[in-house]
């Protein structure tokens, strides 16, 4: 429901913050507003949001630290960054840190509200998808234990702490056992279809999970590279041998 939506705009450019916050306000969402990163994590600290609009570029600490912030507190709030023409990088970095999306100023209201109406609608599914996917709660393979529903995930009975994308990667690998997926495939699945040439996010991502999740990253027993398609998790059979 649109209405039941927080939202927290980080932005120091008051006309951009004022032009964001009539619009969505006239949609119904509940706002708060920060004009620079300290403050706007306070204030993250303080509630809940369903979604942060964050520019990249703001005074004290900047958007990509503040990204890695909410992060690191939170994993599941949906992030959509705000940047220059000129900030690619930081746009792929901001990418890699967490964000869901991004906009590139200057921009339109209605593609504003039609990219935040896009996001919603991603979340809302995604939870309809767990639900019709995960009908059992808990998948087991070799040492490795998720429980889908609460989202947590253990190696050998240990607690693995995982951010939200690496949560949906291992799961959607672990529920698909033996198949493979392209770097593109998986950019569609996890990070949705706006993300098309940013191959290189899914690298980073497998990367730090198998940090996680592997005895030996550089040998992995769970998440195989399939050489010249993309990546698939280890059949039962394989983890049993």
């Amino acid at each position: 429901m649109a209405g039941s939506r927080q939202v927290l705009i980080i932005e120091d450019d008051r006309d951009i913050a004022d032009l964001v916050e009539i619009h969505l306000h006239d949609l119904g969402y509940t706002l708060d507003r920060a004009e620079d990163g300290r403050s706007g994590l306070e204030k993250f600290y303080d509630r809940e949001y369903d979604l942060v609009i964050l520019d990249l570029m703001l005074p004290g600490l900047d958007g990509l630290e503040v990204c890695k912030r909410i992060r690191e507190e939170n994993k599941y709030t949906a992030i959509l960054m705000l940047t220059a023409k000129s900030e690619e990088l930081d746009k792929v970095l901001g990418l890699e840190l967490g964000a869901d999306d991004y906009l590139t100023k200057p921009f339109s209201v209605r593609e504003l509200v039609a990219r935040i109406k896009a996001i919603f609608r991603r979340l809302d599914a995604d939870e309809e998808r767990m639900q019709a996917r995960y009908q059992s709660e808990q998948v087991r393979l070799g040492e490795l234990c998720l429980d889908l529903k609460k989202r947590k995930v253990t190696l050998a009975g240990q607690p693995i702490e995982l951010t939200a994308k690496e949560f949906d990667l291992l799961a959607l690998f672990a529920t698909h056992p033996g198949r493979a997926f392209s770097r593109q495939e998986l950019l569609d699945l996890v990070w949705g279809y706006q993300f098309t040439g940013y191959e290189h996010t899914v690298n980073s991502h497998i990367n730090r999970l198998r940090s996680k999740i592997e005895h030996n990253p550089a040998k992995p027993v769970y998440i195989k590279t399939v050489w010249g398609i993309g990546y698939r998790f280890a059949e039962p059979e394989e983890l049993n041998a």
